[in-house]
């Protein structure tokens, strides 16, 4: 049953309630610079088929562009102090980040080269990433089979995984006790003048008066940006999650293992997590979520038994399909205002990266709203600028 708003006019509406909806009301309820009411609406209220949940928590420095580096170390710190950044509250859990590492392989000199030069670019921006032989990886991870692999990078420190679920109930909740509104509603449509976004109308009937329109719907993002006549290019993408047992379970953690295949393997708890994109990589309707069986059988089982021989034997446990809110410009995030329609603010086309970019882009974006500015990292370089200007975003770095 929907729920209409308290008021009649906001000075920001988020549509869209779940990690970047939630990770923004948070951080503007926090800004001293802002005492504005914030109304978040949002569709599902259960969020069962928001990429919230059905995310992997993952965090890695190992990019190759230095402003994704530094979003993801400002993710991690915030990750390890969640309890002080939420004021102390003693509420409020510790949250333990599994710094087990990403483990990137190189099958080909080529492979290697690359991996060289990015290791150089994140150790020069503070990452921990390490460049190892293919000897080095096997001394280190004996369980590895390394007989197709040139060499790999690795970071132990502040890369990994985390409960990225606890971050994202404690934002919602304590926005809504500092007083940001959330309803189970949808966003239908848009007023707005030329170059302003003046009210939204509510699949209630209400029409809702706002100083500022976040876009934070995740794959949805385009369907809200057509409300104001503006086109952007992210689409819903499957990604399939394996969680599997291992009858000859390995002596050590297994670190986030992306084979040259594309199939990314960790350990996860008792368990491991697999996963990969589907052949057929294309859009896909908003409301299918099917699994393809034949994913784990012909393409992640083979290549989890060759890359890991101790997982010959493995028994699937659990299986999902979620939705990447994916960029097909350029796989990155496109964060801010619009040139023309300046206070519609864009939180979109994480392309997987979502989770750990959340602490440092809603601090953005809350910055961006407050002050006009942003004031701690520059994220500009997300602008939609980009894409109108056909300028790609230059990260290498893209599961």
């Amino acid at each position: 049953m929907t729920q209409s708003p308290a008021h009649t006019s906001y000075d920001v509406i988020i549509v869209g309630g779940a990690m970047y909806g939630s990770s923004i009301a948070w951080f503007l309820s926090n800004h001293p610079d802002f005492d504005g009411r914030v109304l978040v609406v949002e569709r599902d209220p259960t969020y069962e088929w928001a990429s919230t949940s059905h995310t992997n928590s993952c965090i890695r420095q190992q990019f190759s562009v230095p402003i994704n580096i530094k979003i993801s170390q400002f993710g991690a710190d915030y990750v390890k102090s969640f309890r002080d950044q939420m004021g102390g509250d003693p509420r409020v859990p510790d949250v333990v980040l599994q710094s087990f590492g990403y483990m990137y392989l190189a099958d080909s000199a080529a492979g290697a080269d690359a991996l060289q030069s990015v290791q150089q670019i994140q150790a020069a921006n503070g990452a921990g990433t390490k460049h190892m032989t293919a000897a080095q990886i096997k001394a280190t991870y004996p369980f590895y089979n390394m007989d197709d692999i040139v060499a790999g990078n690795h970071n132990l420190i502040d890369e990994g995984y985390f409960d990225g679920n606890t971050l994202f109930d404690w934002w919602k909740r304590s926005a809504r006790e500092r007083g940001v509104e959330y309803i189970h509603n949808s966003v239908v449509s848009m007023t707005k003048t030329e170059t302003t976004v003046q009210s939204v109308t509510l699949a209630s009937g209400e029409t809702v008066a706002c100083g500022y329109v976040v876009n934070a719907s995740g794959p949805r993002a385009v369907l809200t940006s057509r409300m104001v006549g503006i086109e952007i290019p992210i689409e819903p993408r499957k990604r399939h999650t394996f969680i599997f047992s291992a009858a000859e379970k390995l002596d050590r953690d297994l670190p986030l293992t992306i084979d040259p295949s594309g199939v990314h393997m960790r350990s996860d708890g008792q368990y491991y997590m697999a996963g990969c994109a589907p052949d057929d990589d294309s859009v896909v309707d908003y409301n299918d979520f099917t699994p393809d069986h034949t994913i784990w059988e012909e393409k992640v089982w083979p290549i989890l038994a060759h890359r890991v021989p101790a997982f010959e034997r493995i028994k699937l446990m659990n299986s999902w399909v979620g939705h990447y809110a994916y960029n097909t410009f350029d796989q990155n995030a496109i964060i801010g205002a619009h040139p023309d329609v300046t206070n519609f603010i864009f939180a979109n086309g994480f392309s997987g990266h979502g989770f750990q970019q959340s602490p440092a882009m809603g601090r953005g974006i809350a910055e961006l709203i407050a002050t006009d500015d942003y004031q701690t990292l520059d994220l500009t370089p997300f602008s939609i600028n980009r894409i109108i200007a056909g300028e790609k975003f230059p990260e290498q770095a893209i599961i």
